[in-house]
């Protein structure tokens, strides 16, 4: 008669165990992003909440203003271009909700957002690569430019 013996089975049964649990793979951190992908992300939400300002003002009547956002539109293009692919067909953050009443943006709330994001990318460069370094330097140019070419009054 064949009887196991009550240490072949705990053994046996602790094998199983413990070769069941070394067959659960450990979980995978995912990797960090990458600080590019990070800057430019943060570079397009910027740009997308500057567009939201121009464009409430452009169709509260600003028209002049229309250039100034039409070139904010052509960074975000640029900015987005320079995304991951999974990551550049994420829709834009969305818009102010049309049901809202419009709110008229001040020209000295708009120059000030222009003046900061001039200053901010400076900053940005330190952690752009070459190429990004020369986009967002033309943005940042554009941006100081803006700030003084903004209207004192419409």
């Amino acid at each position: 008669m064949n009887t196991l013996s009550r240490r072949a089975v705990l053994t046996g049964g602790a094998l199983l165990v413990s070769g069941c649990a070394a067959s659960v793979p450990e979980p995978v951190a995912s990797p960090a992003p990458d600080p590019e992908t990070v800057l430019l992300q943060r570079l397009v939400a910027d740009k997308e909440r500057t567009i939201a300002l121009y464009r409430a003002h452009v169709d509260s009547g600003g028209e002049v203003l229309r250039p100034f956002l039409d070139r904010h539109l052509a960074h975000l293009t640029q900015l987005r271009s320079r995304l991951p692919q999974t990551l550049a067909t994420v829709p834009a953050s969305p818009s102010p909700s049309s049901s809202a009443p419009a709110q008229k943006v001040s020209l000295t709330r708009l120059r000030d957002i222009e003046r900061k994001a001039a200053a901010q990318r400076t900053r940005d460069l330190a952690d752009a690569s070459a190429s990004l370094s020369q986009l967002i330097a033309s943005i940042g140019a554009c941006e100081a430019a803006h700030a003084v070419a903004l209207p004192r009054s419409l």
